[in-house]
Parts: structure tokens; sequence; C-alpha cells
């Protein structure tokens, strides 16, 4: 079984992308985003939802502390195994695929913990860089 990449890195690497983005195009943006929010007063919503969900994923991941979980190496080689069960259990259980799905993406996450200390500071920077952005998008 290939390896899964790391959700976390995966989730740094979007955050990068979108952040590149941003920084590359929110002058051109900022006036269209305005202009489109007196039309449409939602899209100031639409901002603020986006920056609620960026705070409350960097509270998740900034209470996400691998050096203290006793074992992890352990731990992470479990999840893997589980991981290969499940997927070769799937097609023998067909009417319980959406279980199977519930404990894979825990497992992903689980598994991934690993990875996190080496992408933690990139996340974080990476959502705040965005925060600034998507709040200098809004109307004053």
């Amino acid at each position: 079984m290939a390896e899964t990449e790391n959700l976390f890195q995966e989730l740094n690497d979007v955050l990068q992308d979108f952040k590149t983005f941003l920084d590359t195009n929110v002058a051109t943006i900022k006036p269209a985003i305005q202009a489109i929010a007196s039309l449409i007063p939602q899209v100031t919503e639409l901002i603020d939802k986006l920056v609620d969900l960026m705070n409350k994923l960097k509270a998740e991941i900034e209470k996400l502390d691998v050096n203290a979980i006793p074992g992890l190496e352990e731990a992470t080689a479990f999840v893997d195994k589980v991981k290969g069960f499940l997927e070769s259990a799937k097609n023998l259980l067909p009417d319980e695929t959406s279980t199977i799905d519930d404990v894979l993406g825990v497992a992903d996450v689980v598994g991934s913990l690993s990875g996190l200390d080496d992408v933690k500071t990139a996340i974080l920077d990476c959502v705040d860089a965005i925060v600034v952005h998507l709040n200098s998008l809004k109307p004053a």
C-alpha cells in the first residue's frame, strides 16, 4: 500500500498556495470584492466566515502538542496497520463503507501527527497572513 501524504503537510501546501495567490492578487481582487459587496452585502459575511474558520483552524493546530504524546511512533505504526486492514476490508464489507471511511479519516489525522512539528509554524504563519489578506478585502 502506498504511503499517504501527511495531512498536515498537505494542509500546509494548500494554505501556502492560497497565501501566495493572495500575496500576488489581493490588490486586483480588493476592488472587485468591494464592488461585488456593494451589490451583494453577503460577500462581507462570506469573508467574515472564512476568517472565523481560519482562526478556528489556527486554534486547533495550536492545541496539538505532539511532544506530549508518549509512544507516538508506535501509535503511528498501529494506525498504519489499521488503515491497511480497513482498505482491504472495504471490498468485503460494502455495507460498512461509510463507517470504514469515518475510521480512515480519523486514522489519517492520527497517522499524520508525527509530521506536525515539521510544518506547525509554517501553517500558523500562513493562517495569520491569509487572515490579514482576507480582512483587507472587506469594504472600509
